[in-house]
């Protein structure tokens, strides 16, 4: 079999394979990195960080449903100045690039955020203006005023590529993607976890303590392939990261055909910490069988009836 380039690039980020481990279901990396090859990865992103330490939501919070799981951490994290003094001198000798994800509840906070990240080694900044397990349950992805705020505030903290995560809840995926793109955005990431719900039917209870969490998984994969497809149809010259439901080759490569120049493997790790070894491999055979030579010939060919 000809050998396929796996090479794609995001945002202006060069990246040796269009896999990238997700934020959230990889610790801060390196505790990952001792257990998984991450050679097959072009980067990966570290649990988001704020400005102060968050305690997080208490258990239970991850649950598995039929397909995929649902989660209300309430991202738990220690706080810039900790995570910096604990990663700084890790990131240098890790195999793979690391992406910061920044979070906070006004938009100097993921600014101050974002320069710790940089000052630490990341090599780009990942905004999650999507999560929804916050405490007031707002988002900032749903107005494109409030995320071009944090965008603008952030691109101009750093010299780093600032990307950000979207929610598939947003009314207006598209017109989100484009405010955040004029505030300096390289690239967004098509999406964050999907607004759900699980119950115990032995005991009346949510599955979660705080209700309602974030569904990831297989389920999730038709919610952001379209926000994919739609933003990108919008903005070619945008950066696209796909992400929700991706645990195949075949995954992938839907992903990278609707417009996405790269995706985030996310849940799958979660039972399959080594994913990225079996899905490159699955990647590069459907390659083959379709013509391609690069993951690039791939992205944005979709056909319209």
């Amino acid at each position: 079999m000809a050998s396929r380039s796996l090479a794609t690039s995001v945002g202006g980020l060069a990246l040796r394979s269009p896999l990238i481990a997700a934020s959230g279901t990889v610790g801060s990396v390196w505790e990952w990195a001792e257990v998984a090859d991450v050679r097959p990865y072009g980067a990966a992103v570290a649990k988001s960080v704020a400005p102060e330490a968050w305690q997080g939501r208490p258990a239970p919070r991850l649950a598995p449903t039929t397909t995929g799981m649902l989660n209300a951490v309430g991202i738990q994290n220690p706080g810039i100045t900790n995570w910096v003094d604990a990663m700084e001198p890790r990131i240098p000798k890790l195999r793979v690039p690391v992406w910061g994800s920044a979070v906070a509840g006004v938009a100097d906070g993921f600014a101050l955020v974002a320069e710790g990240l940089v000052s630490a080694g990341v090599t780009a900044v990942e905004v999650n203006l999507s999560c929804p397990n916050l405490e007031d349950g707002e988002m900032f992805s749903f107005t494109a005023d409030r995320s071009r705020d944090v965008i603008t505030a952030v691109s101009e903290a750093v010299d780093v590529p600032v990307g950000a995560k979207l929610s598939p809840n947003t009314p207006d995926i598209v017109g989100v993607a484009g405010a955040c793109r004029d505030a300096g955005a390289a690239f967004v990431v098509l999406t964050n976890t999907a607004f759900g719900f699980g119950l115990s039917v032995s005991d009346r209870r949510p599955l979660l303590s705080g209700g309602v969490g974030g569904y990831s998984g297989p389920g999730l994969k038709p919610l952001s392939l379209r926000c994919v497809y739609e933003v990108a149809r919008e903005f070619p010259d945008l950066g696209i990261v796909g992400c929700g439901g991706i645990s195949t080759g075949a995954d992938v490569v839907e992903y990278l055909i609707a417009g996405a120049s790269a995706v985030e493997l996310g849940t799958v790790h979660l039972a399959e910490p080594k994913a990225g070894i079996r899905i490159t491999k699955e990647l590069v055979e459907l390659m083959a069988r379709l013509g391609a030579e690069s993951v690039v010939d791939l992205v944005g060919t979709v056909e319209t009836w």
